[in-house]
């Protein structure tokens, strides 16, 4: 089992900055990937970025420019650079990671970018 836990969610204006972080623990051993997907209001859960074991990465067309995935000092840790945000951005963003066909996640945190 894996266990996700995010953190740095919150409210900010148009042109702001979030960072979000994501910690594993439990079996963290042969995780592929870790990354982040996001929904917002009334709309399908979509990617947002991802980083594998080889940290390859790979952002959205949609925060291409603006956000930046990054793997923490501990393998277990990555990190979501927001930056330019934009009030479309304003969504409960999730963690997850993939290991051995099965995906993880967390339990979300909320980003709200005001206009």
């Amino acid at each position: 089992q894996v266990q996700l836990v995010e953190s740095g969610g919150g409210l900010v204006q148009a042109g702001g900055s979030l960072r979000l972080s994501c910690a594993a623990s439990g079996t963290i051993t042969s995780i592929d990937a870790m990354g982040w997907y996001r929904q917002a209001p009334g709309k399908q859960r979509e990617l947002v970025a991802y980083i594998t074991s080889r940290d390859t990465t790979n952002v959205a067309d949609s925060v291409k420019g603006r956000f930046t995935i990054s793997r923490g000092n501990a393998k277990n840790t990555v990190s979501l650079q927001m930056n330019s945000l934009e009030p479309q951005d304003t969504a409960v963003y999730y963690c997850y990671g993939h290991r051995y066909g099965l995906t993880y996640w967390g339990e979300g945190t909320l980003v709200t970018v005001s206009s």
